[in-house]
């Protein structure tokens, strides 16, 4: 697959740049051209991002950091399965546990919540930091809320990170999938409450919380042509409510419901 020559490998992460001094020199770049490439297009074209995952595992798949990067895109694609093998071989390879939440969530992909919720409960989570913990929470949240068990899915997801005023990188997210699950549940006054706390924290843009505000309060997004627009073929204005940032994905992704 063609690499934009701009891109020279020198990007990459300095811990993989390390994994990869085991390679060739010249194998060595061209297996980390192909990660950028995969880190650069995950979000916005998931599908390409797989591609240069496979030429990247094709050429080193005996790098713990390529078969994370396949996993990634393979998830991103909804390729459960495979996700879950590369997420298992670079466990392997690496000894870590930060890819059990992940691992986990492909289970739930694959409809195995039970599975998921096993996992939850083995020794590997206390090892996790405290950011894999919460994604951990969520990911059993949402394999509560696949079995139907929507209370417990609510409880799942009260812990002391939830009630912290302070602001991490997974506070939008935790505050959102809370959200989601009490209304869900029909408690709306608490749902719109945890939305609006979710919005507050989401200074990348990680949810809609913004959008389902919006929703509940009964607010309408509508294209504002008028007939005479239409006949000029003069371009209309849209009366959009925006946030003013914007973040990666999941997950989410998929919110709660999806790790």
């Amino acid at each position: 697959m063609p690499i934009p020559p701009e891109v020279t490998g020198e990007e990459i992460d300095p811990d993989v740049r390390q994994e990869l001094m085991s390679l060739p020199k010249g194998l060595a770049e061209d297996v980390s051209r192909n990660l950028v490439m995969v880190a650069q297009l995950i979000d916005e074209d998931p599908e390409k991002a797989y591609g240069y995952s496979r030429v990247a595992l094709r050429l080193a798949s005996r790098v713990a950091a390529v078969r994370e990067a396949a996993g990634f895109a393979a998830y991103a694609t909804q390729k459960y399965s495979e996700a879950l093998a590369e997420f298992r071989a670079a466990r392997r390879m690496s000894g870590g546990v930060e890819l059990w939440p992940v691992m986990a969530d492909c289970e739930r992909g694959l409809g195995r919540p039970e599975r998921a919720l096993a996992m939850a409960g083995e020794p590997e989570v206390q090892k996790l930091d405290k950011a894999g913990q919460v994604e951990m929470r969520l990911v059993a949240a949402g394999a509560r809320r696949d079995l139907g068990q929507l209370d417990a899915a609510i409880v799942t997801l009260q812990s002391p990170e939830l009630a912290s005023s302070a602001v991490h990188p997974w506070t939008a997210r935790l505050r959102y999938a809370y959200a989601d699950a009490l209304l869900a549940a029909g408690r709306e006054r608490e749902a719109r409450e945890w939305f609006a706390k979710a919005l507050e924290a989401d200074k990348d843009g990680a949810t809609d919380a913004s959008d389902r505000l919006a929703e509940m309060d009964g607010v309408e997004f509508v294209d504002a042509f008028d007939e005479s627009d239409e006949e000029s073929d003069e371009p209309g204005v849209v009366d959009v409510e925006l946030d003013v940032d914007d973040e990666d994905d999941e997950d989410e992704d998929r919110d709660g419901d999806k790790g």
